[in-house]
């Protein structure tokens, strides 16, 4: 047995701080306000661009957190994006683990289907800004508690809906989607919406879309808000 009075301690610059993980599924649905969080807090970010054909590692030891992102595609097109099994069997393996995963909009689909639950075509799809409530049971998420609120404006671009996992918390509902947010264990959070979405993606998104002016005005009156709120719900998740 080693002498640990005599073993020298490891300089704090050569201790590896953890990584959040960024799945991608196409280019401009990136990390956003969750990657200036990031950013601001000094905490290492590697993103996986699964649409090039990036493969997930498996050594999960270096793992802080991971976020799955947006994107067109439905979870059960595994046969045109050859990633959506192994992401799914990957997003199942971080729920085992307990490791702090964020799915956002598709992300949030991908983790019901993870976790054996049927992903389909709402009643009427959700673009721009909507607004949602936070259930009761908000109010004792270590998460969603932060926000301290009943209600949410968010921004919404999504045709599908999913049904709420076997022993799952719904946090926040919407009139026309009523699943909108949710907690499955301790550390796996499914957002229907885009909390990380800022102004360049949103001129991005909306460029040739009909309501791009009624929704970039909305924005930026609200983005002062939303950065409040934004932020308190960044650093909580990443210090479950």
């Amino acid at each position: 047995m080693p002498n640990t009075a005599k073993m020298a301690a490891v300089p704090n610059n050569l201790i590896k701080e953890k990584e959040v993980w960024v799945l991608k599924h196409v280019a401009n649905e990136g990390a956003g306000t969750i990657h200036d969080h990031l950013l601001d807090r000094k905490i290492p970010v590697r993103f996986i661009e699964l649409y090039r054909g990036e493969i997930i590692p498996q050594d999960l030891s270096n793992v802080r957190a991971v976020c799955v992102m947006g994107g067109p595609m439905n979870v059960d097109e595994e046969s045109k994006f050859s990633f959506l099994n192994p992401e799914k069997a990957f997003i199942r393996r971080l729920i085992d683990k307990s490791i702090p995963c964020l799915g956002v909009c598709l992300g949030s689909q991908l983790i019901a289907s993870a976790l054996g639950k049927r992903v389909y075509k709402a009643l009427a799809p959700e673009v721009g800004w909507s607004e949602v409530r936070l259930m009761p049971e908000a109010a004792q998420d270590p998460v969603f508690s932060t926000l301290r609120c009943e209600k949410l404006e968010v921004l919404q671009w999504h045709e599908d809906t999913f049904d709420l996992p076997d022993g799952a918390v719904l946090l926040a509902a919407g009139d026309t989607v009523r699943h909108q947010a949710f907690r499955y264990g301790r550390t796996a959070y499914g957002l229907q919406f885009h909390i990380e979405a800022n102004g360049a993606m949103l001129q991005d998104w909306f460029e040739k879309h009909a309501d791009r002016t009624v929704i970039l005005d909305r924005y930026r009156a609200y983005q002062a808000h939303l950065a409040i709120l934004s932020r308190r719900f960044y650093t909580a998740f990443f210090s479950l």
